[in-house]
């Protein structure tokens, strides 16, 4: 579900969007759109590769995980 929001832009940058919008032939209100869902989108992906550096450095440092890992982390074709 979406809702609208309200933001304040400066002349110039207003100006700028604008110009970037028209280049693209959409609006500006859908540029700003997907610039946002752009930024939340790599946003998110930062996330989850941060928290897959955590996982992979516990596993590192942590023999009983590493075991757990080494039999369970791999899955194979041999059905």
């Amino acid at each position: 579900m979406s809702a609208p929001i309200s933001i304040r832009l400066d002349d110039e940058v207003r100006a700028t969007l604008v110009a970037e919008a028209a280049d693209h032939g959409i609006g500006l209100a859908t540029y700003i759109r997907q610039l946002a869902t752009d930024a939340a989108r790599e946003v998110r992906r930062k996330r989850i590769r941060e928290q897959t550096a955590v996982v992979a450095k516990y596993i590192r440092e942590n023999k009983e995980a590493q075991e757990f890992y080494d039999f369970w982390g791999t899955p194979t074709s041999n059905l």
